[in-house]
């Protein structure tokens, strides 16, 4: 396997990290940034400290995007998979960002990943049951961010039903900034495992390894993309969560942030790969369904819906373009 060829690849889930570092984790500072519970500079360092922490912590996500929707070491040509994969991934994350749109990087890569393994080896080398296993997941993690979003502010409210609005909010304007670094966490846990996956998948194809285990410089590498690109910020999307849904005051940023960084974790000790936009933005609408259910904005949400639904056969087929240029141009 030509090294140039691998060193794309690596250059690629990079880039991808990157831009799902400023794409996705502004989801996790949206709220704190939006109560002012932290200034946007210090979140965004923050976030970025967290994610790199998190990145570093499992690799279970990782072998789950590697091995989930198909088998790297039975692909002659898996190498290129990823190529068009990644591109079409990055070209999809890169657009919904433009138009501030908090689309899922999760949906986006498996989605490709799906598209370039159908174009390069046939629907053969589909891994069915993998793939019904992280579509599953991502499907459900929404759902029960949301139902955990709505309990978590049910609760606080019959709590601190009789409690100056004032005061309320001074305290979790504080506990924001404990909410919103274990929201960070938690998305490096999840989220940087998929770019460590995907390089891992390619060296398997390559015959560099024969199994699964994330390398140390790849788990170092991914988390330090992810870092760097949670330090740019993705100040449209941050806007779209944090002010566009519903008007958000520090105790539901804060039930927010617990309910979606809960899920989040979760899905990670079990090996799971969810989309933390999804996540995060259930969580949000079901604290705002608890709060009041006229005060969201579901015109907005839908429009997020759409995009959520619409992600998977576009990069799907994206890929499939993508893989068939290489095939007919470069080889």
């Amino acid at each position: 396997m030509d090294l140039m060829v691998l060193c794309v690849v690596v250059i690629l889930a990079l880039g991808f990290d990157f831009i799902n570092g400023f794409h996705d984790t502004a989801n996790a500072i949206a709220t704190s940034v939006s109560t002012r519970a932290l200034k946007p500079r210090v979140a965004i360092m923050m976030a970025a400290v967290m994610n790199f922490v998190g990145a570093l912590t499992f690799t279970g996500v990782a072998k789950t995007i590697g091995s989930g929707v198909a088998n790297p070491a039975e692909l002659t040509n898996g190498v290129e998979i990823v190529i068009a994969a990644l591109v079409s991934a990055i070209v999809w994350n890169l657009i919904t960002w433009w138009f501030g749109i908090p689309s899922s990087s999760s949906h986006a890569l498996i989605g490709s990943l799906a598209g370039a393994v159908i174009a390069g080896a046939g629907t053969d080398s589909i891994n069915s049951s993998g793939l019904l296993d992280i579509v599953k997941a991502l499907l459900i993690s929404p759902l029960i961010a949301f139902a955990a979003g709505f309990i978590i502010m049910w609760i606080l409210k019959r709590i601190f039903a009789r409690s100056s609005p004032h005061q309320v909010n001074k305290g979790f304007r504080f506990g924001q900034i404990i909410t919103a670094a274990f929201q960070s966490f938690s998305h490096g846990t999840n989220d940087a495992q998929k770019a460590m996956g995907i390089i891992t998948f390619a060296l398997v194809a390559a015959g560099i390894q024969e199994t699964m285990d994330v390398p140390l410089w790849v788990k170092l590498s991914a988390a330090l993309a992810m870092a760097l690109g949670t330090s740019v910020g993705g100040w449209k999307i941050i806007k779209t969560m944090g002010t566009k849904i519903f008007k958000i005051e520090p105790i539901n940023g804060f039930a927010a942030d617990i309910g979606s960084a809960a899920v989040i974790l979760t899905a990670t000790l079990i090996h799971l790969p969810v989309s933390t936009t999804h996540v995060i933005t259930s969580s949000i609408l079901g604290v705002g369904s608890a709060k009041r259910f006229s005060s969201v904005r579901w015109s907005v949400a839908g429009r997020i819906f759409v995009a959520w639904i619409i992600t998977i056969p576009i990069t799907v087929f994206m890929a499939y373009a993508v893989y068939w240029v290489i095939d007919n141009v470069f080889y």
